[in-house]
């Protein structure tokens, strides 16, 4: 009897516990999926191109850390790559390298450029920004996030940028996707395979 009475008593209880600890289980999402949702959502490139190189290819024609600054990886997707420059423990600039193949736009303020980085046109962004054009199809930028940080030592910092090795990437005039020749399309069970017209 002591038992049955026990039991009435716990089973609601236990049960209690099941259904909070469940609810506390489906919380906010983790740091770490936020952060990449915030990062996804930056000033970066919104979309690019099929035909747009793999962010993973800039990361080796970024500038090593040196003279005090710290040379930190931020964001990396498909045709855009960002690194952070730190100095003392604090952001001073971001670096990026992005694909303008699939916002051609992007390369069209290049084209009256008469000044020159590395041998590359260079336009001013607002107060703030640096930008190279290189091969016609890759910009690189320099962007102060702090005001000590000057225009003079955002052109430094494009310098630093292996340019060269950048330049050896494919150009714009080749950066269309090829075109895929037609496949044929598997059978399916209990079907004739339809014939492919030559052209």
């Amino acid at each position: 009897m002591i038992s049955a009475r026990w039991r009435r008593v716990l089973i609601p209880v236990l049960l209690s516990l099941v259904l909070l600890v469940s609810a506390c289980s489906q919380s906010e999402p983790s740091r770490f999926s936020q952060t990449q949702e915030e990062t996804s959502k930056r000033n970066a490139p919104a979309a690019v191109a099929k035909g747009a190189e793999q962010g993973s290819t800039f990361n080796k024609f970024f500038p090593d850390s040196a003279s005090g600054y710290e040379v930190v990886p931020a964001q990396e997707k498909n045709g855009f790559a960002e690194y952070k420059l730190n100095k003392g423990g604090k952001n001073v600039a971001v670096l990026s390298i992005n694909d303008t193949v699939g916002n051609p736009s992007a390369a069209t303020k290049f084209q009256n450029s008469t000044a020159k980085i590395g041998g590359y046109p260079t336009v001013e962004q607002g107060t703030t920004g640096t930008a190279v054009l290189v091969n016609n199809r890759y910009q690189v930028k320099v962007l102060s996030r702090d005001p000590s940080f000057t225009k003079e030592e955002r052109a430094s910092w494009i310098q630093k940028f292996n340019l060269r090795g950048l330049a050896k990437l494919p150009a714009a005039t080749s950066s269309l996707p090829k075109a895929q020749s037609p496949k044929t399309a598997p059978a399916l069970p209990g079907r004739l395979q339809p014939a492919l017209n030559p052209t």
